[in-house]
């Protein structure tokens, strides 16, 4: 498979947390909802920014910069989550863990407030400096399924708050 030649993530700005360390960051925004960061918007998309102050949450996608890599081999491309650290390893696309062969993060995050080119949020799930690819306001009749969700092997975990991989290491299931 073949790119096209325009193919290549824009990174339009950049989030501000207090996390430096991999092992210490959050595994899900919604399980550090008290923490609060913000995005350090390119004054180029500043305009971009305009009615998302009218939003509650928003969806931060993110280029997850100091992940390790993951090869197209299948030994990369299983692994155990950081959610059953003691489980069987499974697929990465079954899995929301940043190495992958895109380390391309998804974050639902609470708008604090929209000031010039920052944003304000709550739900810290990123690394300081994490670069950003985009921002889109969450609209709960897109962003919601409508009737009965699967989760997968999710459905027997529990996201303890605040959980990180270092917390997470040798937690029995």
């Amino acid at each position: 498979m073949t790119q096209p030649a325009s193919f290549g993530p824009t990174v339009i700005g950049v989030l501000r947390t207090a996390r430096t360390a991999k092992a210490d960051t959050p595994v899900q925004a919604h399980a550090n909802l008290g923490e609060e960061g913000s995005v350090e918007l390119d004054p180029a998309y500043a305009a971009g920014l305009e009615g998302l102050e009218g939003f509650t949450h928003a969806w931060l996608l993110t280029w997850l910069h100091e992940a390790d890599p993951c090869p197209p081999t299948p030994e990369a491309l299983r692994q155990r989550p950081f959610l059953r650290p003691d489980g069987e390893a499974m697929g990465v696309f079954a899995m929301r863990g940043p190495r992958r062969p895109s380390p391309i993060g998804l974050s639902l995050v609470e708008v604090v407030a929209v000031e010039g080119t920052r944003v304000r949020f709550r739900g810290v799930d990123v690394l300081d400096g994490t670069p950003l690819l985009d921002l889109k306001p969450f609209f709960p009749d897109a962003d919601v399924p409508r009737g009965p969700v699967r989760a997968g092997w999710f459905d027997e975990v529990e996201v303890p708050e605040a959980a990180t991989p270092a917390s997470l290491r040798g937690r029995r299931p």
